[in-house]
């Protein structure tokens, strides 16, 4: 959890994983195994992270957003479609929407949650809308039961991107259950990590052998099928597909990850205490607000600044924390915000307000559950040193201008 620099020894790296000697020998087994592409240890951890969603389909893959590229894909939505999603989450989700050759078209967020806003996904609705693709920011849940009728009323599918969502559930049931694909992220900073890596999650069984397809250049037969004990079997290939596929080098490392998630999930909720609780009396908007409906998955903390309340800006604070030893996150400017967008899209920042002043204003803060309890109140400590030097500045401005 701590970068090797002479001059920085105790810095706290945000988001770094730690990876256990039970996880580096599951590595270590599946390289000596002589089978370390896509095979026994890939199905396996299917199998496994299924049951912990309680969905009752999985495939692995490269990438969270190679999940939702693919079901975007395996569903038939591309040249022509529209597909609705959220104009505050990072550029994979809108990026996925892209390459299947539909349009992306974004809705502003609920300023409480940080989710989609419902009712303007219900606006945005066109004959053209094949899909909507929640994001389950943070890690709480969307509106669950707005989303599903939505889905039923409009026949439409409903691909999640639960990159911040491993654990959460609507309910009591984990998203995994919910919806028609389920993407998930198993990249190094998320909540269970292969590095790189992710999975989608589906009721339907000729969905994901589809998917699969896809993932696998259109082959018939994967690797493991053709090359095994079993026997060489001639493959076809019945579709133009991609090389999107999890290895089993990751996979063993994403079995030994799920093994401990409930653990490092009650840490992070621990972590996330503590700072609810120094913070609440402090000039900081909070994070999203947790609901009785949802479990929050905690997987960012991301408290707001504004610069008029506090003294320093999100940016300033970045840069002041990173000059004391302490690493932050992003998540995220708003999508509108970005050039490319801009260019290509037309979408200006000022059409989704709620978005763009998250976007400024937001500030993530370490929630590993490798953070001791020292570390935890080092982050308090410095955050409280940087909110009371912009204090300082507010009463000169304030004394000046009278």
């Amino acid at each position: 959890m701590r970068v090797k620099d002479e001059k920085r020894a105790d810095y706290i790296v945000f988001g770094q994983p730690r990876l256990s000697d039970e996880e580096i020998q599951a590595v270590t087994r599946t390289l000596r195994s002589g089978w370390i592409g896509t095979g026994p240890r890939s199905k396996e951890f299917e199998s496994a992270f299924a049951a912990y969603q309680g969905a009752d389909h999985a495939a692995a893959v490269s990438s969270c957003t190679a999940a939702l590229n693919l079901s975007l894909r395996a569903f038939g939505i591309g040249q022509g479609d529209e597909v609705i999603t959220t104009a505050m989450t990072f550029a994979a989700t809108v990026n996925a929407i892209i390459h299947a050759g539909a349009t992306p078209v974004l809705v502003d967020v609920n300023p409480l949650t940080q989710n989609i806003d419902i009712e303007k996904v219900r606006q945005a609705i066109t004959p053209r809308t094949r899909a909507i693709v929640p994001v389950h920011f943070a890690g709480l849940a969307c509106d669950m039961d707005a989303l599903m009728e939505l889905r039923s009323r409009y026949n439409l599918k409903l691909v999640h991107d639960c990159a911040h969502a491993i654990e959460t559930e609507w309910k009591g049931r984990h998203i995994g259950s919910y919806g028609d694909a389920v993407c998930y992220s198993f990249y190094s900073t998320k909540n269970i990590t292969t590095i790189e890596g992710g999975m989608v999650c589906s009721p339907d069984s000729a969905f994901i052998d589809k998917l699969r397809l896809l993932s696998y250049q259109g082959m018939s037969k994967d690797a493991w099928k053709r090359y095994s004990n079993h026997g060489y079997n001639h493959y076809d290939i019945v579709t133009n597909g991609f090389k999107l596929n999890m290895t089993d080098v990751q996979a063993s490392l994403g079995l030994e990850q799920l093994k401990t998630v409930e653990d490092h999930y009650r840490r992070r909720k621990e972590i996330w205490d503590v700072y609810q609780k120094a913070f609440k009396t402090t000039q900081l908007a909070m994070p999203s607000y947790e609901s009785s409906l949802s479990r929050h998955a905690y997987h960012l903390y991301t408290p707001m600044v504004d610069a008029d309340v506090c003294g320093v800006d999100a940016d300033e604070m970045r840069v002041m924390l990173h000059e004391r030893g302490i690493g932050t996150g992003c998540h995220y400017r708003s999508i509108p915000a970005m050039s490319y967008y801009n260019d290509i899209y037309g979408w200006n920042p000022d059409q989704y307000p709620v978005a763009n002043q998250i976007g400024n204003q937001t500030i993530s803060l370490p929630l590993t559950p490798y953070l001791t309890d020292i570390e935890v109140m080092r982050v308090i400590m410095k955050v409280m040193e940087i909110l009371a030097i912009g204090a300082e500045r507010l009463r000169h401005r304030d004394k000046k201008a009278a």
